[in-house]
């Protein structure tokens, strides 16, 4: 495999003199470092010429040591740089004005997964908002996106879905790195903060992380390895479900299954369906911890066998779809409350409308599913256009 050494963002930054004599925000966690482990945080600290004045944590934590999803941070200070660290996953989600009254600029280094569920990019969004309703300029630190930049996939967020998990019109796989989505935001929704994106160099559109030169750090406890952010657009779904996405095992997102159900059945099922570039392996798995925890679940293990042909969302509908059949009494929709939404259905704000649910529920296949999504994905190419870096 060809790797080229990708320059970050972050990296960019910190070569030039766009910092010097200021007092600095940053918004990071453990996978804000360099091709050498070097943290951004730690980076700034050794600059005589800039002070950092705060540190700023995405869901999970500066640290990412919470390890669930939906379990808020609570703030804390650096004893060691003697600097408050603030979370935006916890009663506010954006910087408020005591936050950044001591800042000339807030720094934004988070490694988005390519999925529109994925919650930093609207942490990103709300740093927007709070700089331009507090006159902060925001510089974003561009980083790859893990699972390429070409393919674009799945169903549209659509108005009235809106929620912490999806602000804005975008696919389920949106194939745009972080620095890009921020030009989006900022630009094409509205948001008109003083925003600066420091691109990368020698990224292209079709590297996986994997071909960067840049190291993998989980971005989340639940996202410990490329293989998981490739099929992650698709089967977060199962979040919306009371189907065992993984979590509380060693391949989140990966496994999937419930008790009660016929794995050889399920896995045979998939096959049959003879999906491009991935194979469904029958296993029985039992979570450490949240859904059925120390219970023995039924499923399938997704793997890819060819990424650029493989169609996670596709291939996460056809499992919903198949395990679904199986017991329709057995199998439920989640109920709210879910990322901070009390009313709709989760699975509805994660598919971003109710209409994917619908047609599961209508008995569409999987195949004529996914033909629904085109006009939403064209439309959503053409909108894009303008913001791409690369």
């Amino acid at each position: 495999m060809s790797v080229m050494r990708v320059t970050l963002g972050s990296e960019r930054l910190l070569a030039s003199d766009k910092l010097k004599g200021k007092r600095v925000g940053v918004v990071s966690n453990p996978a804000s470092v360099d091709a050498g482990f070097q943290h951004i945080v730690t980076r700034l600290e050794a600059r005589s010429d800039v002070r950092l004045g705060a540190i700023f944590g995405p869901q999970h934590g500066f640290r990412a040591d919470v390890q669930d999803n939906m379990i808020e941070t609570p703030h804390a200070r650096d004893a060691s740089r003697r600097v408050p660290v603030y979370s935006l996953y916890s009663e506010t989600r954006e910087p408020t004005a005591e936050m950044l009254k001591d800042l000339d600029v807030l720094v934004v280094d988070l490694q988005d997964v390519g999925s529109r569920i994925y919650t930093f990019i609207y942490t990103m969004a709300h740093c927007l908002r709070a700089g331009k309703k507090h006159g902060v300029p925001v510089i974003v630190c561009d980083r790859p996106n893990p699972i390429g930049g070409i393919r674009i996939d799945g169903p549209m967020l659509l108005k009235g879905f809106e929620s912490f998990v999806g602000q804005f019109p975008i696919p389920l796989r949106h194939g745009m790195t972080i620095g890009e989505l921020a030009r989006f935001f900022n630009e094409f929704c509205g948001i008109n903060a003083d925003l600066t994106v420091m691109p990368m160099e020698h990224w292209r559109r079709s590297m996986h992380f994997d071909e960067t030169g840049i190291p993998w750090v989980m971005p989340s406890p639940n996202m410990p390895t490329l293989e998981t952010a490739v099929v992650y657009p698709g089967t977060v779904l199962f979040e919306g479900t009371n189907v065992s996405e993984g979590r509380g095992t060693t391949r989140p997102f990966e496994l999937i299954g419930a008790p009660g159900v016929d794995a050889e059945a399920l896995a045979a099922g998939l096959m049959s369906r003879k999906m491009a570039g991935v194979l469904f392996r029958a296993t029985v798995f039992e979570p450490t911890f949240q859904k059925h925890a120390r219970q023995a679940c039924g499923g399938v293990q997704i793997h890819v066998l060819d990424r650029e042909a493989f169609p996670a969302v596709q291939a996460a509908v056809a499992v919903l779809i198949d395990m679904r059949a199986q017991n329709t009494s057995r199998f439920q929709w989640r109920q709210p409350p879910y990322e901070y939404e009390t009313e709709k259905l989760p699975f509805d704000i994660l598919a971003g409308s109710s209409q994917l649910r619908e047609q599961i529920e209508a008995g569409v296949p999987p195949e004529t599913i996914q033909l629904s999504w085109q006009e939403g994905l064209d439309a959503f190419a053409r909108d894009r256009t303008p913001y791409l870096l690369y």
